[in-house]
């Protein structure tokens, strides 16, 4: 069997164009023999025309993400999308880490110091933002825009109990800056505030089995998974959270080591333990060989509702999975959680067995085989119920990496690479989310945000 090298791959993909996919074919036009190199730093096989037409596109528009100071937004900023589209004012937990990890590795393929500068300075602006509206509870706004510090409400001492808070990501975004721009003395200052940032979380939303829970379903990340989306409040042990939590402890103890707080780095470092330690003992499910999203639900109230009646054997489980197979199960592999057996068990189950998640331009967001699968456009929330999200082909991709699977990887990253540049020759611009079977977008033309990762992924 004749086999196509990621250049040839990615080459064809890019003068497809738009009818490949509209049909979503896996037909390729063969490489070009001769195709001159006007930018350098290209990695793995060499610079091709899929590669250099991404390039050339975030050579013009990454720089239009760093947005200057602007109403409440008192230091330079970094937003997920292009001036004058959808979210382009605003700034998000979460989008801000994985936008400032795409500019950061664009910098250095373009090997361009000015620019990591810039980037450098308006990540550390970004982060000031949000921790200068912090509450006194040690709260941090989901979102900011322009004109408001707190759209969703997230700071109020007024607020409904379960309304949620800022994505712990804010210990990954320090750490990525300190690491790029050589220094954490900026971190100094703040550093109290992140532990408070994580004393607010574990004060209102840890669980009885030590899991982090949304105290609702509004604004979680990955929108409208069904493991949360729509359940009781305060009930949903969702994957998402709790590992990047996980990540954020770690990587909070890593800061706290090079500020010289020992006593810090060891009692973070000793929490991250013991939430990986729980993920790993509450979420894997040995029968389908997958993690899950758990129900924290389970109490025994014999004594409460039969109190005359001697109760007989205690529960022995005190949280559920919720098996509805969404791509956070593949979370574990990517923080590095998950053993090599529950691995290898994992991809050979429930990535490689079939379709349910591979589809022809990467990772399903939630299995076909679930009866909530759906390709419908959606904004609040936005449609996580199998669209391809390059965030989730950056998560599988690099926890396929971790674990060895370098093939399945390297599979993964050329689809990314392919729908990007299929997408940006057809529409001149990139999208949020995609339809898995035939790569065509389905939201938000000048969407940058974690598309940006495929630079990495290349």
């Amino acid at each position: 069997m004749q086999t196509t090298t990621r250049r040839e791959f990615l080459t064809g993909a890019a003068l497809l164009g738009a009818s490949s996919l509209v049909r979503g074919s896996p037909a390729l036009a063969p490489a070009p023999s001769d195709r001159s190199v006007s930018v350098s730093s290209w990695p793995d096989e060499g610079r091709n025309a899929a590669s250099d037409q991404l390039l050339d596109y975030f050579g013009k528009t990454a720089p239009q993400l760093l947005r200057p100071a602007e109403g409440i937004l008192v230091h330079p900023s970094i937003a997920p999308s292009l001036p004058g589209k959808r979210y382009s004012t605003s700034l998000w937990d979460w989008d801000t880490y994985w936008t400032t990890h795409g500019l950061f590795r664009f910098a250095a393929i373009s090997n361009d110091p000015g620019f990591r500068s810039q980037v450098g300075e308006h990540a550390i602006g970004s982060f000031m933002n949000f921790f200068d509206h912090q509450s006194d509870e040690g709260r941090i706004s989901i979102m900011l825009d322009v004109k408001n510090a707190d759209p969703f409400g997230s700071l109020r001492t007024d607020r409904p109990k379960s309304l949620n808070q800022a994505k712990p990501i804010f210990g990954q975004l320090a750490l990525l800056i300190a690491t790029e721009v050589g220094s954490v003395d900026w971190l100094a200052p703040q550093f109290d505030k992140l532990l408070r940032f994580y004393a607010s979380w574990v004060s209102d939303n840890q669980s009885s089995v030590g899991l982090l829970v949304w105290g609702n379903d509004v604004a979680i990340g990955n929108d409208n998974d069904p493991t949360t989306f729509g359940r009781p409040f305060f009930s949903s042990a969702n994957l998402l959270l709790n590992c990047l939590f996980y990540e954020d402890l770690k990587a909070a103890a890593e800061l706290a080591g090079q500020l010289k707080r020992p006593d810090d780095q060891q009692r973070l470092s000793a929490q991250a333990s013991a939430l990986g330690e729980r993920i790993r003992r509450c979420c894997w499910d040995p029968r389908d060989r997958f993690f899950y999203t758990v129900d924290v639900q389970c109490v025994d109230r014999r004594r409460q509702l039969i109190p005359n009646v001697k109760p007989g054997m205690d529960m022995s489980w005190h949280s559920l999975p919720l098996r509805v197979q969404t791509f956070t199960g593949f979370l574990p592999l990517w923080c590095g959680l998950a053993t090599r057996e529950q691995a290898n068990e994992l991809v050979r189950t429930n990535y490689l067995a079939d379709d349910r998640f591979c589809g022809n331009w990467g990772v399903r967001s939630l299995s076909s085989k679930e009866s909530m699968y759906c390709m419908d456009f959606s904004s609040n929330p936005s449609n996580w119920l199998g669209p391809v999200w390059i965030i989730v082909n950056y998560f599988v991709w690099k926890g396929l990496k971790n674990y060895g699977f370098q093939d399945e990887a390297s599979k993964l990253a050329d689809r990314t690479l392919r729908l990007l540049s299929a997408d940006l020759a057809a529409n001149g611009s990139l999208n949020e989310y995609y339809n898995p079977d035939t790569g065509l977008p389905l939201s938000h033309k000048g969407f940058m945000d974690w598309n940006l990762l495929v630079l990495e992924m290349a």
